[in-house]
């Protein structure tokens, strides 16, 4: 299975998202893009990959623990970026400190129930909105987003999700994410 560790914003959240990428759809260039869609949009913390069936009790055992030792934190959407010239996102502010625990723990808890892991790197909260297959100039885009500032919420869950790749070849079709588990942050000793 293809698998990762998640945040998803509510239901509000992605509302106010949808209403910001409407307005980036509309800027010359962005048929050009593949824009991720609300089904999509979470804050990955651990990418996995694929992963064995045998490993995923561990692996979720360990993230339920994870979960239980990281307390419930603030954060909201505000501004955007890009990475290189192939992918847009949203930004997050708030306890981004805590949300960098979380992501460091779900990393954790994959090496112990060996899951092999690429090198670490720096975990920097986003909410990947367009992707493009070629080079693209991100710069209108960023610039509508740099005043872009959703409402907080209280995160208070951490997740395991299943991708679900695109298999029937129609152009336009993104993978499906299927939550297989999800555990109440805090509460830990």
């Amino acid at each position: 299975m293809r698998l990762f560790a998640a945040v998803l914003p509510p239901e509000d959240v992605t509302a106010e998202v949808a209403v910001v990428v409407d307005e980036l759809g509309k800027l010359p260039g962005a048929e050009g893009l593949r824009w991720t869609g609300r089904p999509g949009w979470h804050f990955t913390l651990a990418f996995y990959g694929e992963v064995d069936d045998a490993l995923v009790p561990d692996l979720s055992a360990r993230l339920e623990r994870a979960a239980h030792r990281t307390d419930p934190f603030a954060l909201e959407l505000r501004g955007g970026g890009h990475f290189g010239r192939r992918a847009l996102w949203i930004g997050a502010t708030g306890d981004v400190r805590t949300m960098r625990l979380l992501a460091e723990r779900s990393e954790a808890a994959a090496r112990k129930a060996g899951v092999p892991m690429e090198e670490h790197r720096a975990y920097r909260p986003h909410l990947t909105v367009a992707r493009s297959r070629g080079p693209a100039d991100f710069a209108p885009y960023t610039a509508l987003l740099n005043d872009f500032s959703g409402r907080p919420w209280t995160v208070g869950e951490l997740r395991l999700v299943r991708s679900n790749l695109p298999r029937s070849g129609v152009p336009g079709e993104r993978p499906r994410y299927e939550t297989l588990a999800r555990w109440a942050l805090g509460s830990g000793d």
